[in-house]
């Protein structure tokens, strides 16, 4: 976005910008940056990339940044390399250009954070005015310079005599906007200052105006650069860094070193569980800038577990500078730290169980999405998962103690059909309905080849049941004929067995595909002679039926078999099967709620009737 010059000379002459600067700064505002706060990170951007070049050419130098906020200015200063007047052009001269000379200069600008130019320009979302006056350090007696740009596009750029500015550097002075004092307040300025640099590796203060002497915006260095005793006092260190940043306690840091790409931090345990898939923002610093406070991509999305606070040298930004560049390194970064949670992980297995229990009770589920692809992992932690099965909540390793045949159901809602029968007949059932448990539970031969494992089956458990005696049958019969009568339209057949518990009066076998597959064939019947009849019908297989198995050992059973009177029977029976259906726990259709509350009402009609 090169400049128009309207002057030959270097007075303080007027020019102009070649581009519409409002509709610039919309575009800033709308469509680059989040927010017009990010107008201090922009300027303490520059600030430290003017030191870090004046560093390269007094390495042994003292040199930092001020601010100043009173309410009517915002001020920074720093003692950096300072600019020329040829500079201030070019810097400006490359915002928004796409040039192979805009590319060298990034590459020159590789130590830096930011560009001058474009992170000056920022600071038209919050000021009309900006001020800059420097002077280069890299000319003994080299002239100071200011520049002046206004909001409608027009600037000034002079040179003054070097007592303008005693000391190298550069210092720029905004003048608010009326409508931007929620930025640009004394005590704002400083909150803001701390929060994008408070890992800045040169030193920052902010003065207010109140006479006193400066605050420092960055006092200490991040906790993992610090040196400290022991072990334990670093470790305290870290969760106390992690609990100011995050606000919560941490079940444990794990301290994150990648010295390929100057990458220090730590991640912290969150002590509380979270839904599977929903992924924290981590805290990005670049060179000790904050970048980003919503860093989803620098973790895999199974480390839903942790959330970060990482200061990198080599992560690239994107344009806004508040997210990271998708890039090869970035995709090393993230398996780099993936990596290191693993070893959090094998270590916390092999030397800390007490750990390792209070973070599998809390996360078992990111430790199983893990484990589903990592076989390391499967290996390590699968006898250690809980697990819901007929003998509670429990580990495989223990659950294969007592079972060396596993049975898994497909649902939730088929595990609590069965689950108190299986449990009284002895068979081991785990619910395999959740995320990531059926799969598990069939690598379970992989860790302890003793132990099989299959999908629970239907015959499976009726075979469990036990057959009443052939006079106790056929003296039901007449019940059992009503009963299925009442029940046709569901698709339900009716038995007659024995089974544990007996205070079980009724079980219902039945399952997600067999009912859709009931639906299906109903849907062919109802469109037979069009397509999408012959589509379905086509498909049609014999459609599984579900089963409502009455337990004869139960009192309430007994009584109901022993009905004569039909329209009794049949309500009987839809009770007993709304009873079944509402324990299984799965969503009843509106035909089932219909019938649920047509049985009761009906049941307590005759009750009433009999009573009176």
């Amino acid at each position: 976005m090169p400049l128009r010059d309207t002057s030959a000379d270097h007075a303080a002459t007027d020019r102009t910008f070649q581009v519409d600067l409002r509709g610039l700064v919309d575009l800033l505002s709308h469509h680059l940056y989040s927010s017009p706060r990010v107008y201090l990170r922009e300027l303490l951007q520059n600030a430290v990339d003017a030191l870090t070049a004046r560093h390269a050419v007094e390495p042994h130098g003292n040199f930092g940044i001020r601010l100043y906020a009173d309410g009517k200015v915002v001020r920074v200063e720093d003692d950096g390399v300072g600019l020329t007047e040829a500079d201030v052009h070019t810097f400006l001269a490359t915002i928004g250009r796409s040039s192979k000379r805009a590319d060298r200069i990034a590459e020159q600008r590789a130590d830096f954070i930011g560009q001058f130019g474009i992170g000056l320009l920022s600071c038209f979302l919050v000021a009309d005015e900006i001020h800059v006056l420097s002077r280069s350090a890299r000319t003994p007696d080299a002239p100071a310079v200011e520049w002046r740009g206004r909001g409608d596009g027009s600037y000034t750029v002079r040179t003054l005599p070097a007592s303008a500015r005693p000391r190298p550097g550069t210092t720029v002075t905004l003048t608010p906007r009326s409508d931007a004092g929620e930025w640009t307040r004394p005590q704002q300025v400083h909150a803001l200052a701390r929060h994008f640099g408070s890992l800045l590796r040169h030193p920052v203060t902010f003065d207010d105006g109140s006479g006193g002497p400066g605050t420092p915006v960055n006092p200490e260095p991040a906790p993992w650069a610090r040196s400290f005793p022991t072990p334990g006092a670093r470790s305290r260190a870290l969760a106390a860094y992690g609990e100011e940043v995050f606000g919560f306690t941490p079940l444990d840091t794990i301290e994150l070193d990648l010295p390929a790409v100057g990458l220090k931090g730590i991640a912290c345990v969150l002590p509380e569980a979270v839904p599977a898939g929903r992924r924290h923002g981590h805290r990005v610093h670049v060179k000790g800038m904050l970048l980003s406070e919503q860093a989803e991509e620098i973790l895999p999305e199974w480390a839903f577990f942790v959330r970060c606070v990482v200061d990198a040298e080599s992560l690239r930004p994107t344009a806004s500078r508040e997210s990271l560049y998708e890039d090869a390194t970035l995709a090393a970064v993230r398996d780099a730290l993936a990596e290191r949670l693993r070893e959090w992980i094998a270590r916390a297995a092999a030397s800390d169980p007490d750990l390792l229990g209070r973070f599998l009770q809390t996360h078992h589920l990111a430790v199983k999405s893990l484990a589903v692809h990592d076989d390391e992992i499967l290996r390590m932690l699968l006898p250690w998962l809980p697990f819901e099965t007929t003998d509670g909540h429990t580990t495989l390793d223990e659950f294969a103690r007592t079972h060396r045949t596993v049975l898994v159901t497909s649902s939730v809602e088929e595990f609590r059909q069965v689950a108190a029968i299986a449990s009284a007949a002895g068979l081991g059932v785990v619910n395999g309905g959740y995320t990531y448990d059926r799969e598990l539970v069939h690598r379970m031969p992989e860790i302890r080849p003793e132990v099989s494992v299959a999908d629970l089956d239907p015959a499976t458990l009726t075979a469990h049941l036990d057959p009443v005696d052939r006079e106790m049958e056929l003296a039901a019969a007449p019940y059992l004929a009503q009963a299925r009568d009442a029940l046709a339209v569901f698709d339900c057949d009716v038995a007659l067995r024995t089974f544990q518990p007996a205070s079980a009066p009724a079980l219902l076998v039945d399952s997600r595909e067999a009912r859709h597959e009931r639906t299906r064939s109903r849907l062919a019947r109802e469109q037979e002679g069009g397509l999408w009849g012959d589509i379905l019908g086509a498909l049609r297989q014999e459609a599984p039926r579900a089963q409502l198995i009455l337990n004869q050992l139960n009192p309430l059973v007994r009584t109901a078999v022993a009905i004569d009177e039909p329209e009794l029977a049949r309500t009987s029976a839809e009770a007993l099967y709304g009873q079944a259906v509402m324990l299984s726990r799965r969503p009843l259709r509106p035909a089932e709620s219909s019938l649920i509350n047509r049985s009761f009402l009906d049941l307590l009609a005759h009750a009433l009737r009999k009573d009176s």
